[in-house]
């Protein structure tokens, strides 16, 4: 991260004395790009030091993270803004709502999550910020568009529809080997 938060400032002049210049900040700090947990505590640190609650409740939604825990953190009852699994999941449920998510493609998104329940390195790249969920479901959706096969002409016609009707889904070993072939690279 960039521990230079203010620019040179140029001093005033009146009357031939110096006044100190007020300083203005380079860059917001929300602007920071997160690549781990470490950063995220960090920011969250930051900003519950200068005060500026508004922003870090701005963080904690944009990482899923509860306003009761962002209370708690403020007061003092949590030492950490949030663990690694509580910003990862949090990532992945924001990036969802924003998708807003439906049907078969919020149930591969899920999987993500369950996922990183399992696998703390799962987690830490799901942090990552160049990691998006839209990324990983595009692959999934490629990979159902390329490994569509024909269903069964009963089934079918059971569904009241006219044969032929090809579908692709991508079972759970290969959702689960997608997900991690793009999350771990």
């Amino acid at each position: 991260m960039d521990k230079k938060e203010f620019e040179q400032p140029e001093m005033l002049e009146i009357e031939n004395t110096e006044v100190a210049p007020v300083q203005q900040p380079k860059e917001e700090k929300k602007n920071e790009t997160i690549e781990s947990i470490e950063d995220l505590n960090q920011l969250a640190a930051e900003l519950k030091e200068a005060g500026d609650k508004k922003h870090l409740f701005k963080l904690a939604e944009q990482y899923g993270i509860d306003k009761e825990d962002v209370e708690d953190y403020l007061d003092g009852v949590v030492e950490e803004f949030a663990t690694l699994l509580m910003a990862a999941v949090g990532k992945l449920k924001h990036e969802g709502a924003v998708l807003g998510l439906r049907g078969l493609v919020k149930d591969w998104a899920e999987c993500v999550e369950q996922m990183c329940t399992d696998d703390e390195e799962l987690c830490k790249a799901v942090l990552k910020s160049d990691r998006k969920l839209v990324e990983c479901m595009g692959r999934a959706l490629k990979y159902a568009f390329e490994n569509k096969a024909k269903l069964n002409d009963d089934i079918v016609k059971a569904a009241k529809l006219d044969p032929p009707i090809y579908l692709g889904v991508p079972g759970k070993a290969e959702l689960k080997k997608l997900i991690t072939d793009y999350y771990m690279k």
